[in-house]
């Protein structure tokens, strides 16, 4: 039976949620109803690669640049978005779908060109309210046939911010691999002899705020793995230093599992996290996770049942919470049970790409009407 053709266009220079998620939507065929292709740009070899090695067929015009005039020149210049539309065209793509800020306008552009559909899903919202991009990015997204929110607090945020855009959006929560993120080998959560430990798995970039969980490290006294390169990490290796704070740097892993099950809770601190592969790879694992009770982080962590919610945006609040997760440390295997029961109902990738399969299809069948 026939399907839609989907390319996935990513414009991004590292490795982070989004591209992760890219991979688990598009390396499953039968359950998205649609075959996937990748367009790139990227100057990180290393992304290219993370698609080449799941198996995808990736399109690229060659490693470009990444910064703020490269980004001006390739979403209104005519170079890119030619070559873009001819690879729709080439490709036969019955959509193109959208991800960062990156892909907007170039993908727009592209996908009226080439008379082609466009999804785009919005990973988070900061682009709408950042003077520097909000322009772009609602200039694209009026002219996006539809568009996806990962959690309802990114919906109900474009509603807020853009309602004009309200009634193209829906929800389709991201998801895990299940199967894949598994209670891993090591000692457990809970009861064992080695100390109390926690770890922190993203990118160390400002918004993620990682210095908050350096910080709570060093008041608690509790031992941190930071799984995760970017940016900040020099900086942040000198906080921990002139803290005294037990935190360990280990880079970016391109399995961050063993890390995750050798600790005993894991910590988001971002602002306004959209909703974190990084919490739901953890409850799949059966880590309670500690987090600011802020954007889409409720969705995902139920205070006292699956983790703890901390309200005050503080190292010290964050430290209380280490404090008490450490008091309670009998419990958390019951905590980590719970979150994974909660994975493995709500946000499976299996789950997310069943979503993902009715929007594609609804875009198909559209652009076969109209093409007719």
């Amino acid at each position: 039976m026939k399907r839609p053709r989907v390319m996935q266009l990513v414009v991004a220079g590292d490795v982070g949620g989004a591209e992760r998620l890219l991979v688990d939507l598009a390396t499953r065929p039968d359950e998205t109803a649609a075959d996937h292709e990748v367009a790139l740009f990227t100057p990180n070899v290393a992304l290219r690669e993370l698609f080449v090695n799941a198996g995808l067929l990736v399109h690229d015009p060659g490693r470009v640049r990444e910064n703020p005039l490269a980004y001006l020149y390739r979403s209104l210049g005519p170079v890119d978005v030619a070559w873009l539309a001819r690879l729709l065209a080439e490709r036969r793509a019955d959509i193109l779908h959208t991800h960062t800020l990156g892909s907007h306008v170039l993908g727009t552009r592209a996908a009226r060109r080439a008379g082609v559909p466009q999804l785009r899903t919005e990973h988070h919202v900061m682009h709408y309210a950042d003077p520097s991009s909000s322009r772009f990015t609602r200039w694209a997204a009026k002219r996006t046939d539809r568009l996806i929110a990962v959690s309802e607090y990114v919906r109900g945020e474009i509603a807020r911010t853009a309602p004009d855009l309200a009634a193209r959006v829906e929800t389709v929560r991201n998801g895990v691999d299940a199967e894949h993120f598994v209670p891993g080998a090591g000692r457990g959560g809970s009861g064992g002899d080695a100390p109390f430990s926690a770890a922190i798995v993203c990118r160390l970039t400002g918004w993620k705020r990682v210095e908050l969980a350096v910080l709570a490290s060093a008041l608690a006294r509790v031992p941190l793995v930071v799984v995760g390169d970017g940016e900040e990490r020099r900086r942040l290796e000198e906080v921990a230093r002139a803290r005294c704070a037990p935190v360990r740097f280990v880079g970016f892993q391109d399995d961050p599992r063993p890390f995750v099950a050798a600790c005993d809770v894991t910590l988001n601190t971002s602002k306004a996290e959209a909703f974190s592969l990084s919490v739901l790879e953890s409850l799949a694992m059966e880590r309670p996770v500690i987090a600011f009770a802020k954007g889409g982080i409720p969705e995902i962590v139920v205070d006292d049942v699956t983790g703890w919610l901390v309200g005050d945006e503080s190292p010290e609040a964050l430290a209380d919470a280490l404090r008490r997760a450490k008091a309670e440390r009998v419990r958390l295997p019951a905590m980590g049970a719970a979150g994974r029961r909660f994975v493995e109902a709500r946000t499976s990738a299996r789950r997310m790409c069943e979503g993902y399969a009715v929007q594609y299809e609804a875009l198909w069948r559209r652009g076969r009407v109209e093409g007719a």
